[in-house]
């Protein structure tokens, strides 16, 4: 995975470590293919996902992906749609999207989802989402707490998703 530019290097996309939400590590006792499986099958996100309850992608580098999110802002308010794009897909390992900076919208944002094997038949899962750019540290003090929320919720549906399957309950 390339390094993002810092801010001193970028002002706009520029990466400020102090700007990232870190979802809580997650241990799942099932392969990371079958936590893979789950995270790329978007047409069945709303079975499992508290945060995400629709996702439509291809899924190739730089198609868009559009969500449908709950506002966690708002302790389970309206529904929120988002469109990102496809940044990073490396099966059973990463699936990222990213939003872009606009001129009209200053925002620019990543989201990582990593699986990391532990063996045959386990894995562990975090995610995070870095907001970068010089506004990036005012969106993070803003959002962090609640996307680390709806990031910590999905992880455990996750957790319970893939055990579930893994253990011949899905």
């Amino acid at each position: 995975m390339k390094a993002a530019p810092s801010l001193a290097d970028d002002p706009a996309m520029g990466f400020d470590p102090d700007a990232v939400t870190v979802s809580d590590t997650i241990d799942i006792a099932a392969p990371a293919r079958v936590v893979w499986e789950i995270l790329t099958d978007l047409p069945r996100y709303n079975e499992w996902n508290p945060f995400c309850i629709r996702a439509v992608s291809t899924l190739e580098m730089g198609a868009p992906i559009e969500m449908t999110l709950i506002n966690y802002a708002t302790a389970g308010g309206p529904t929120v749609p988002n469109l990102e794009y496809i940044c990073g897909f490396e099966p059973e390992r990463l699936l990222s999207w990213e939003f872009p900076n606009l001129d009209y919208w200053p925002y620019p944002a990543r989201r990582d989802q990593v699986i990391e094997a532990t063996g045959p038949e386990s894995c562990r899962y975090y995610s995070t989402d870095a907001f970068l750019g010089a506004n990036g540290i005012h969106v993070f003090r803003f959002a962090g707490p609640w996307i680390k929320r709806a990031f910590d919720d999905s992880a455990l549906a996750l957790k319970a998703r893939a055990e579930g399957f893994h253990g011949g309950g899905g």
